[in-house]
């Protein structure tokens, strides 16, 4: 372990059966620094004498469900790596239970930055976190979800000590003991933290609801609903930072239906149903889906009603038949909830290009939500009815009102 157990220490993951040169460097880095540092082995072919390694890859793989026997004998590269990952996120898991992690750093190509990648997505956000990889310049959203890591690329494969690697190290070491000595900061001056989704298109009704919530002495969050915002903002609800949830902006729904770029996945607004957050949803934004330049643009869409928000974002408008099912498909998420969530309608349209005069404006295709949700909605969940467009005052009052409602209730059952 440690060379100091009692007090907090980095965490260094990686595969020390092809890459210990580099790891060593790494640790001599950090050590410098004053810092504890135990050494995570997840590679399967072997370790290394260099340095002291605190939990070897034999336990990584039992955490994981698996022999590290069994996994030499299968052969299956991307078996071995989720499984790897699997148990050093258990272990990382238990650390960070226990009070025992400073922050964490890794090291590697493909495999070893997936391991890394899946295995701190365990951890709460503010926990440093860096990786070193030759895959830091790629796309790699879907491996770090909505988790604050850092990626460094290490510009040279990492796969010894060289001129170029060796600045790199040094410099990400000092980055993580920088960062492990910033204090969290607390919101204890306010009386709490609510969650709101937003995007251009209902950027005034999220200001209006900001400024009301402001007022009342609430911190106030927005998350961009553009598919990575969505997913971060129900990994945070997860971990319990808010105290209510204003999910006005939706739009993802549509975007997983329809095949849109800005989806955030099938389980998107579940998290403050399961928490059982106090929340208030809307269709904001649900009468468009997101494409990217017109010719992403599937064909069987070709006759619908496009509007060009920017040169690399084509908006599609929803019609009848989809928002039928996507308000059916919203009351089927919510309904669990039931006493401590509602639904906020505005008559005058979706969003700003959904207003009187927009591009999108088409009452009955919103009408059509409406139903949707109506037919499949728990007949206890209120349906706040507001003659305005979402972008008014007067929807954004009568959505914070009844957020207000529904936590001063929890309050007062507390």
């Amino acid at each position: 372990m440690p060379q100091d157990y009692n007090h907090p220490f980095f965490a260094v993951i990686g595969c020390f059966d092809t890459k210990p040169e580099v790891y060593n460097h790494l640790r001599n880095q950090l050590i410098s620094s004053g810092a504890s540092v135990a050494m995570i082995n997840v590679g399967i072919m072997g370790s290394t004498g260099l340095f002291p390694v605190a939990v070897e890859s034999e336990e990584i793989a039992e955490m994981g469900g698996v022999t590290l026997q069994q996994l030499r004998e299968k052969r299956d590269r991307g078996w071995a790596l989720e499984r790897m990952a699997e148990g050093c996120g258990q272990l990382l898991k238990r650390w960070q239970d226990q009070g025992k992690l400073k922050g964490l750093i890794g090291m590697g190509g493909g495999g070893g930055t997936f391991v890394f990648l899946t295995a701190v997505r365990i951890l709460p956000l503010g926990l440093p976190k860096i990786i070193i990889s030759t895959l830091a310049t790629k796309d790699l959203s879907s491996l770090v979800g909505a988790k604050d890591v850092v990626l460094i690329p290490s510009v040279v494969d990492v796969a010894g000590i060289n001129s170029v690697i060796v600045p790199i190290i040094d410099q990400a070491a000092a980055a993580l003991a920088a960062m492990a000595e910033v204090p969290l900061s607390s919101s204890n001056t306010k009386k709490g933290i609510i969650a709101i989704s937003m995007f251009g298109n209902t950027t005034d009704c999220v200001n209006s609801c900001t400024s009301l919530l402001e007022e009342k002495g609430y911190e106030v969050m927005a998350f961009h609903a553009n598919g990575i915002g969505g997913k971060a903002m129900d990994a945070l609800i997860r971990e319990g930072i808010f105290d209510g949830v204003l999910d006005l902006t939706t739009t993802e729904l549509a975007d997983e239906m329809c095949g849109g770029i800005l989806s955030a996945g099938p389980d998107r607004m579940k998290a403050a149903v399961d928490m059982k957050l106090p929340l208030v949803v809307a269709p904001g934004c649900l009468d468009m889906v997101n494409y990217g330049e017109p010719k992403t643009v599937p064909e069987l869409f070709a006759n619908r009603i496009f509007y060009h928000w920017a040169p690399n974002v084509t908006l599609m408008r929803t019609n009848k038949r989809e928002n039928r099912k996507l308000g059916s498909h919203m009351a089927s998420i919510i309904n669990p909830l039931k006493e401590s969530v509602a639904v906020v309608f505005p008559k005058g349209g979706f969003s700003q290009v959904g207003e009187l005069g927009g591009k999108f404006h088409d009452p009955e295709a919103d009408a059509a939500w409406l139903l949707g949700l109506c037919e499949t909605l728990d007949p206890a969940i209120p349906v706040i009815q507001v003659a305005s467009s979402i972008n008014d005052p007067e929807f954004a009052r009568a959505a914070v009102n009844q957020l207000m409602a529904f936590i001063e209730r929890k309050s007062e059952i507390n």
